[in-house]
């Protein structure tokens, strides 16, 4: 892969995330509805997940026609080119649809199934995350580096829950093994805004279950390129099954806790 085309990439994602972002900030109607549920009814998509999805979608189709798309309200194609866009146009739908800020347009381009260019574009903050991979992390025109190292116990963790009963109530229990053992434990509601927290030295971790590609793409590139680690259960990647941020210290020491504690799978049947 060329500078050129991870430069072209890297534009074409942030003037999508712009436009997606300017949508759902000026565009969010007052009497917002639910259009459908998920994996739960408490799961929710909104009209605007999906107009900004369409926007995205025909904004990039229109300038590479051959690339492919995976997004989270249902674009799917393979492409031609050996570029994929993956996407997640509204990361804390629920956040969104309660009027809180943390919220974002999440924007990644694979090049032959490696993350090489993501975008984490954050309205109701006025920032704009970014990072090409090799090219370090970056807020607006400002450089990212995670946190310096700490012990786990000073340590300001976030973590995030899923929408089925069984698999929260595992979580909380991992929570609650967690939390004595770090300062404390936050709850953002936005997987791709706790990355980039993680990549600001906003956050010393993140960790969570049941992530999708297009939740965490991005800001998992993000992270990575601000000096942080990033990963799932010991030696694997981040995936699904779990995924974790964080200080290089931080990760070494909460990764065999996470392990030891479960926070892998959704607990006994």
């Amino acid at each position: 892969m060329t500078d050129a085309l991870k430069q072209e990439l890297l534009e074409l994602a942030l003037e999508a995330a712009r436009q997606a972002g300017a949508l759902l900030r000026d565009g969010r109607p007052d009497d917002l509805a639910v259009a459908a549920t998920k994996t739960s009814p408490i799961d929710v998509v909104t009209e605007m997940d999906l107009a900004a999805e369409k926007l995205i979608t025909g904004f990039l189709a229109e300038r590479r026609p051959a690339d492919g798309f995976l997004g989270e309200e249902g674009a799917s194609s393979e492409g031609t080119s050996g570029v994929r866009w993956v996407i997640d146009p509204l990361d804390g739908t629920v956040n969104y649809l309660y009027g809180l800020p943390s919220w974002a347009v999440s924007i990644a381009a694979e090049f032959r199934g490696e993350v090489v260019v993501g975008v984490v574009e954050a309205p109701l903050r006025g920032e704009t995350y970014h990072a090409v991979l090799g090219g370090g992390a970056w807020l607006g025109g400002a450089r990212m580096s995670c946190r310096d190292a700490a012990p786990l116990d000073q340590a300001l963790v976030a973590t995030g829950f899923g929408y089925l009963q069984t698999r929260r109530a595992h979580q909380a229990e991992v929570a609650a093994r967690i939390i004595p053992v770090v300062r404390d434990i936050r709850r953002g509601g936005s997987a791709a805004v706790d990355l980039c927290d993680v990549a600001a030295g906003r956050l010393d971790g993140y960790y969570e279950r049941g992530l999708n590609p297009w939740d965490l793409a991005a800001g998992d590139l993000i992270a990575r390129e601000a000096g942080a680690l990033t990963g799932g259960r010991p030696g694997r990647a981040a995936s699904g099954e779990l995924v974790l941020a964080a200080t290089p210290s931080v990760f070494a020491a909460l990764q065999p806790l996470l392990e030891d504690a479960g926070a892998w799978h959704d607990g006994e049947a």
